[in-house]
C-alpha cells in the first residue's frame, strides 16, 4: 500500500510542478520544434522512470536492439497500466500512444500526452476511430513512431492468453509501409492489477521482436496480418514465461 501511496504522490506532483514547464516548452518549441519534442520526451520519461524505480519492477528486456532507427508500429498485448511506462520510458525516438478517448478529460496529464503526439480513440464511434488512425499515419509519415494495444483494452484473462487483435490498427504500417515492431510483455499485471490496490515488487520480461515490413509479407499474411502480429506476441509470450 505504500507504493501506491508513493506513486499517487509522485504522480500529481510531477504534474502539478511541471505546469510551469509547458510553457517554458511552448516557448522553446517557437524557435526548435524538434528540441521541444525531445526535451519533453526525455522530461516524461524521467517522471516513468521514478515511478518505475518506487514500484521495485526488475525488467528483463529482450531484443531491443532489433528496433530500427526510423518510424515504427510498435504493437503491443497490454494486461497493465504500467504496460505504458514500461515501454515509453524506453523509446528513443518521438513515440505517440493511441490511448482511449477517456483519458482525454484527464487535467495535466492529457497535456503531456498532446505534447507527445499521444491520439484519443473514440472505441465507440467508427468514424472518429478512423480520424484516429489517420491521424497517426500522418504522424508516422512525419518521422513519429505509433504505439497501439490492439486487443482494444486491457486484457483481464489468464496470464498467457490474449485477446483477438483488432485490424483496424495495422493499417498504420500497411499505408505508410513502416515496419511493425511487436512488443511481448509478461506479468505487468501482477505489478498492480493483480492484487489492487496494492503495487508489489515484480519480475516482468518485455520483449521486442523482430520488425515487419508488411511490404514483405505474401498476400495471405498480408491479408491477415492482425492474426499473423498476434501469433508472434503469443508465441513470444508463451516462451518467455519460462524466465519468470
Amino acid at each position: 500500500m505504500i507504493r501506491f501511496v508513493c506513486v499517487v504522490v509522485i504522480l500529481v506532483t510531477f504534474l502539478i510542478l511541471t505546469i510551469p514547464v509547458f510553457f517554458v516548452e511552448w516557448l522553446i518549441g517557437k524557435f526548435n520544434r524538434n528540441a521541444r519534442d525531445y526535451s519533453s520526451l526525455r522530461i516524461v520519461q524521467w517522471g516513468f522512470k521514478t515511478i518505475l524505480k518506487v514500484t521495485g519492477v526488475n525488467v528483463t528486456v529482450i531484443g531491443e536492439e532489433r528496433v530500427p532507427d526510423e518510424p515504427v508500429l510498435f504493437i503491443g498485448n497490454h494486461r497493465s497500466f504500467f504496460d505504458i511506462l514500461l515501454t515509453y520510458s524506453r523509446c528513443r525516438r518521438l513515440t505517440g500512444y493511441v490511448a482511449k478517448k477517456e483519458m482525454e478529460k484527464i487535467p495535466l496529464l492529457s497535456t503531456w500526452m498532446r505534447f507527445l503526439y499521444c491520439l484519443f480513440l473514440d472505441r465507440e464511434n467508427p468514424k472518429e476511430g478512423l480520424k484516429t488512425i489517420l491521424k497517426a499515419i500522418d504522424h508516422v509519415k512525419n518521422g513519429i513512431s505509433i504505439c497501439i494495444f490492439p486487443e482494444g483494452t486491457r486484457n483481464k484473462g489468464e496470464e498467457l492468453s490474449l485477446l483477438p487483435f483488432k485490424d483496424g490498427a495495422f493499417k498504420i504500417a500497411t499505408k505508410t509501409g513502416c515496419a511493425i515492431v511487436p512488443i511481448s510483455m509478461n506479468n505487468t499485471a501482477e505489478i498492480f492489477e493483480n492484487h489492487f490496490p496494492k503495487i508489489k515488487k515484480t519480475h516482468v520480461v518485455l520483449e521486442y521482436g523482430e520488425p515487419i515490413y508488411p511490404d514483405q509479407l505474401d498476400k495471405e499474411e498480408k491479408k491477415h496480418i492482425g492474426s499473423y502480429v498476434q501469433k508472434i506476441v503469443q508465441d513470444t509470450i508463451n516462451k518467455n514465461a519460462e524466465l519468470l
